[in-house]
């Protein structure tokens, strides 16, 4: 059985790497997409996964399929498609470390996934099955992504969610939020960030936007803060879990290294989602905020990805 399968866009992130002799900037091309991050985070922390996706048959689409497979993850749903060009961001960072994007995707392959090329076996055969909301922005993905939910609902799969707004593919931010908020009611492990807290809800705080997600029937839910940490709340309670204090080279990857972990721990607790106390969450926030302040040290989201060791590491040098 898998832990987590995920579904969703596999792309390639051009990530600002400074200027050239001649005065022009550079870009490094970097292997990324929020669910396929989450994977490989989960993956170095000793976790079977599977991916569900699409990428073209052209350079940068065999080179994702090889950093997928060299990471060990399942690509029995990963289609190449001849007739779509891999998805390209673009990823400026600032002074920071954060980062805007500038995306070539009209259409990109991951929009083309359609639902008769769902692997039903890998999503049934799944402990978690993880979706985003950018496979909600065009026809067929997003048909293909409610089959697959449904299929998921079916096998009794736990139901996780990372809506990652990036609102320059989306037609307007009011688009954008129907879509979004129609995932809700499969869901029982959500993340989100503050920024997607009106989106997701009619509320701007944490607080209160958490408390509305529970109130329509997810089991757990966190408010990444970034360098504030989380903020996670259950059915007993919420509270504040704050982050790892570190320099930032690179954000890229950041929320999905924290999801990542969070997954990991809460796939070895061996509980249901109904059963997660206050007191449970925050530990796996723990354990997803010491993922992260690993990943943002280095550049890139998947290259960035930190082994199991490390994170164990940090969390015994900061009990």
């Amino acid at each position: 059985m898998f832990s987590v399968t995920a579904l969703g866009e596999v792309l390639i992130d051009f990530t600002d790497n400074g200027v050239s002799d001649f005065g022009q900037k550079l870009f490094e091309r970097n292997p990324g997409g929020a669910p396929a991050n989450v994977l490989v985070a989960l993956q170095r922390l000793g976790h079977k996964t599977a991916f569900i996706g699409k990428v073209g048959t052209d350079m940068h689409g065999e080179f994702l399929r090889q950093t997928i497979e060299e990471n060990g993850i399942n690509c029995e749903g990963l289609i190449s498609d001849d007739k779509f060009f891999t998805t390209l961001a673009f990823v400026a960072l600032d002074d920071q470390g954060d980062r805007s994007f500038s995306f070539a995707r009209k259409p990109g392959a991951d929009t083309q996934l359609r639902a008769e090329e769902l692997p039903k076996d890998v999503i049934a055969n799944s402990k978690v099955f993880h979706v985003g909301s950018l496979s909600l922005t065009d026809e067929p993905a997003r048909s293909a992504t409610i089959e697959a939910l449904k299929i998921a609902d079916e096998a009794g799969c736990v139901m996780s969610y990372d809506p990652n707004y990036r609102d320059s593919l989306w037609t307007s931010a009011e688009a954008a939020s129907v879509q979004m908020r129609s995932l809700i009611p499969y869901m029982d492990l959500v993340k989100i960030s503050a920024e997607e807290c009106p989106l997701l809800t009619d509320f701007d705080k944490p607080e209160d936007a958490a408390k509305a997600l529970l109130d329509a029937g997810v089991s757990v839910v966190v408010v990444t803060l970034d360098a504030d940490g989380a903020y996670v709340a259950t059915k007993d309670g919420a509270q504040l879990v704050e982050s790892f204090r570190v320099d930032a080279v690179d954000t890229t990857g950041a929320g999905d290294s924290f999801w990542g972990g969070f997954l990991a721990a809460f796939c070895e607790s061996e509980k249901k989602p109904a059963e997660i106390s206050i007191a449970d969450a925050a530990a796996f926030a723990r354990f997803g905020n010491a993922v992260a302040s690993l990943c943002v040290r280095k550049r890139g989201a998947i290259p960035a990805m930190p082994e199991r060791d490390a994170v164990e590491a940090l969390l015994t040098d900061q009990a």
